[in-house]
């Protein structure tokens, strides 16, 4: 691979007077701002629709995307809403506020379908073809989505039990009454990916490429657990027997536990591997490379009873990551798949990256807290890396340098010299100096940005995802610099 470099920034925190980051001006103006400075990539974390909690890793669904992220003001530009409806809303927030946001947004929706119908036929190829191309994940998705409104957005596990079992008459019975809720989370869908897509091509030509994220887990509430029961380790209840996590680690003395659903290998195996080959068929068709986060899990994985509080206590299972790859490399040829490969990796884990010739991922972060023989220290790795400063899970580099202790300290400014933002520019410089073949940032650290701006705190539920950045913000010498780094290290 060329040598490259790239940000990484999630929908949501983007600018803009939506409440959150959307995929409109503020995000063409983005992929401006990456072709200005020499950048070729954008990265962003998963698009699905969240549940509670806001986590783009905890999603209603592994194929839909998150109708908060529409841009409103085209739909006003497709004619779909009046301007006039856009009026009251006042949300140049510094922060997402999620439920105040869905609030507004669904009833410009129910606006804009209302329109959608009127004027079908000025969409009704556009949405014939859609329909053609996802209708096998769409009407189970739409029909989860109907039955959760009409079960007061309970768990499906806990609707009436023909529901749950997915009864074949019952099924067809809801279809019918609830058509109309349907067809608007059919409409939504429709204009999510209307949306994306426009936005990838112009990042596209822009010579921008966007890495996607793909959760290994998907969420207990999700129409993938309830629509695919059989490839996941489920009691007679539909309950989880075991859930996934990692053990204590870098972020956690309990470890991690995530609570989702963990996959029945051996199940995924006898359905020769389809929904797991559908999944990643489907977002290599959105993104241009993706990142699967948690690779280790397709080793083995970290399997926690569902009653168990903390992730300390659990067992290592195997997973059948080898033959999956194997299947997909055989359908697509070559794999623009990331490992990340952060956590406890075993050689075994390292086997199955490498054979596939799957790049994997270093943190700078992480690379100060031994010797010289750390190996994420960037004389320590070779090419086949992305290095990363810090990712969304870590504190920004600014916030992480003001925390650490004395001897790290001590041991980090063996290689990278200076305080505050200064320090952050030298670190900065070191990844783009490695010889990774590709190096990230987040946007927080191009910021120069303290741990009040961090993405995401592993272990803590609330109060995570919702930082945004606003235009005035960057200057003109983050643009210099970034330039001047990107053409210094051949990237």
């Amino acid at each position: 691979m060329k040598r490259s470099s790239g940000i990484l920034l999630h929908i949501s925190s983007l600018p803009g007077d939506e409440g959150i980051g959307s995929m409109g001006k503020d995000a063409f103006e983005f992929v401006d701002f990456l072709a200005q400075t020499k950048q070729k990539i954008w990265q962003i974390l998963p698009l699905g629709p969240v549940g509670y909690g806001n986590s783009p890793y905890q999603c209603y669904s592994a194929f839909a995307g998150n109708p908060m992220f529409i841009d409103v003001q085209l739909l006003v530009t497709d004619r779909l809403i009046v301007k006039d409806s856009l009026t009251d809303q006042h949300y140049k927030t510094k922060r997402v506020e999620f439920e105040k946001v869905e609030e507004w947004k669904m009833v410009l929706f129910r606006e804009a379908f209302a329109s959608f119908q009127k004027n079908f036929d000025r969409y009704k190829g556009e949405y014939v073809t859609f329909m053609s191309h996802n209708s096998w994940w769409l009407d189970d998705y739409a029909l989860f989505r109907s039955l959760k409104t009409k079960n007061k957005e309970t768990v499906w596990n806990t609707w009436e039990k023909k529901l749950v079992t997915r009864d074949k008459q019952t099924l067809q019975e809801a279809f019918k009454e609830l058509h109309a809720e349907i067809d608007f989370h059919r409409f939504l869908q429709f204009i999510f990916f209307r949306q994306w897509y426009k936005l990838k091509t112009y990042a596209n030509q822009k010579g921008i490429r966007i890495i996607g994220d793909i959760p290994l887990y998907v969420s207990m509430d999700s129409v993938d657990v309830w629509a695919n029961q059989d490839i996941f380790l489920l009691d007679k209840d539909s309950k989880p027997t075991q859930v996934g996590g990692v053990p204590p680690d870098y972020f956690s003395e309990t470890g991690q536990l995530w609570g989702n659903p963990v996959f029945d290998w051996e199940r995924v195996a006898e359905r020769d591997f389809d929904w797991w080959l559908a999944r990643i068929h489907f977002n290599l068709r959105m993104f241009d490379q993706v990142r699967v986060d948690h690779f280790r899990g397709l080793e083995s994985f970290w399997a926690v009873d569902a009653e168990e509080e903390t992730a300390i206590i659990g067992e290592w299972l195997p997973a059948k990551g080898y033959e999956l790859f194997r299947k997909l490399k055989e359908q697509i040829g070559n794999l623009e798949v990331i490992a990340e490969d952060l956590g406890v990796i075993t050689p075994e884990v390292e086997k199955l990256r490498d054979d596939f010739g799957l790049p994997g991922m270093k943190i700078l972060q992480f690379a100060f807290c031994t010797d010289q023989t750390n190996m994420d220290l960037p004389h320590n790795y070779t090419s086949n890396f992305i290095v990363y400063t810090g990712t969304h899970d870590n504190d920004t580099s600014l916030g992480w340098f003001n925390s650490i202790g004395k001897k790290e300290r001590k041991f980090l400014h063996k290689y990278i010299p200076g305080s505050g933002k200064q320090f952050v520019r030298n670190f900065i410089e070191q990844a783009w100096a490695s010889a990774a073949h590709t190096a990230i940032i987040p946007m927080q650290d191009v910021l120069g940005l303290d741990t009040d701006a961090r993405m995401n705190t592993p272990g803590i539920a609330a109060g995570n995802w919702d930082w945004r950045f606003t235009w005035p913000q960057i200057r003109q010498n983050h643009k210099v610099f970034l330039k001047k780094i990107t053409e210094k290290y051949n990237r």
